[in-house]
């Protein structure tokens, strides 16, 4: 099974809306990895199959009849999430202090649902998405979640591969979702900070050993930051495997709940031979590996 990443080193290169417009071209299942704000599932208006409670971070309990009132478990708190001897659930981290400093064992920790994994389909396949509740941590486990579930739907249906939309930037989420892949496409767009950006995400992606690729989003917006940035490329030895002009038509077609392919023919054109390029290079990965 081959799993294909799609990152950047910051939000709003159009990453997700590759994303959507590759499921229009793809034999495969998506995945949803930016797990802290989803927003795939507006464009694929999924139907949900199963929804699945996602267990994070733990949370401390309180047994009021076991309870001394001793206050050594408020003091030891550096969170401030016990008060008047009471969890305040939106502050504890789940770090157990509290149950080791409690001189009667009245506090216990257990696991509480931070999130949910969404299984689903869409008018393109399978496709699973993962939404951790608002301020709650772990994201990076979730993002496990997600991708394990998605290999099941692929396996169960005869899927050969994930497309994965990934997180912006080089956190948690993004190792998560990029680690164990066959090929991360970094997608950038001319800025002052874009090799920068691009650099972040080469330097996670070679940490796993995965190889990378670039496409450049709104390429003709500063021709000389393109150049740049393939130059950069050039010195890296990292192909870039297609340029796409800046369009009005994808916030149009986002407006109409549809990926950019399915709304302009000219941009479907380009993003159909990017997606041919990245089998291209699945295939001699493939070949390399015999």
């Amino acid at each position: 099974m081959k799993q294909v990443a799609i990152a950047s080193g910051k939000g709003g290169t159009g990453k997700t809306s590759l994303v959507a417009s590759f499921a229009n071209f793809a034999d495969a299942i998506i995945a949803d990895c930016d797990v802290d704000a989803p927003n795939l599932h507006l464009i694929l208006k999924p139907e949900i199959l199963e929804k699945i409670p996602f267990e994070g971070m733990e949370l401390a309990k309180i047994e009021e009849d076991k309870c001394i009132k001793c206050g050594k478990c408020e003091k030891a708190c550096r969170f401030g999430a016990i008060e008047d001897f009471k969890v305040i659930e939106e502050k504890c981290e789940g770090c157990g202090v509290c149950q080791l400093v409690c001189p009667v064992d009245a506090i216990h920790l257990h696991k509480r649902v931070t999130g949910y994994v969404f299984v689903s389909r869409t008018r393109f396949g399978g496709f699973v998405y993962g939404l951790l509740s608002p301020g709650e941590e772990a994201s990076g486990k979730l993002v496990s979640q997600v991708r394990k579930k998605a290999e099941e739907m692929a396996n169960k249906e005869g899927k050969e591969m994930i497309i994965i939309d990934s997180p912006a930037g080089i956190g948690c989420p993004v190792i998560a979702s990029i680690g164990n892949t066959n090929l991360v496409v970094i997608v950038t767009e001319p800025t002052m900070a874009a090799i920068h950006d691009m650099e972040r995400v080469l330097s996670t992606a070679e940490h796993f050993r995965v190889k990378t690729v670039v496409v450049i989003n709104k390429h003709d917006i500063n021709e000389e930051m393109s150049k740049k940035i393939e130059e950069f490329c050039r010195r890296r030895s990292i192909d870039i495997i297609g340029k796409i002009p800046f369009s009005k038509k994808f916030v149009e077609a986002m407006i109409e709940g549809k990926s950019v392919v399915e709304y302009d023919n000219e941009i479907a054109r380009i993003v159909k031979n990017i997606w041919e390029n990245i089998e291209k290079m699945l295939e001699y990965e493939g070949k390399d590996n015999l």
